[in-house]
């Protein structure tokens, strides 16, 4: 990867123009791991597991919700790294909105362990309560 004096960096306008097969760049990152950074994914469009349909969708686009939804190995995110090009030119807006997002996903993050919690309770309590009309 490119150390950071030389790094380069694209406005979504710059991006949004390599959307084709022949010339494909994708915005994958976010501020939790490490910011959007532009990959051009070219020379990889045959070799994608999920097909080059699936990266032509979201070719000249910010991908980062795609590919974090999809769950992608450690392998996958290590292969990543050979089709990087430079950094997402993120306006202050968009900086914005993504930090919102963020902490919004914090919070979701926080909430559904007391949920699981509760789960594990109800399922204990059922058995325990099996457990002792099977002893009677």
């Amino acid at each position: 990867m490119a150390e950071q004096s030389d790094k380069k960096f694209y406005t979504l306008e710059e991006i949004s123009k390599h959307n084709t097969q022949e010339d494909c760049w994708l915005i994958i990152g976010n501020l939790k791991n490490g910011g959007p950074k532009v990959y051009d994914v070219t020379s990889y469009l045959d070799d994608h597991p999920g097909g080059a349909e699936v990266l032509l969708d979201v070719a000249g686009q910010d991908a980062d919700e795609f590919f974090e939804d999809i769950g992608h190995s450690k392998d996958a995110r290590e292969d990543l790294k050979k089709f990087y090009v430079g950094e997402y030119k993120v306006d202050e807006a968009t900086l914005q909105k993504m930090k919102e997002m963020a902490e919004k996903q914090a919070q979701a993050g926080q909430g559904g362990g007391s949920s699981v919690i509760v789960i594990l309770v109800a399922i204990l309590a059922i058995a325990f309560a099996y457990y002792k009309t099977q002893m009677s």
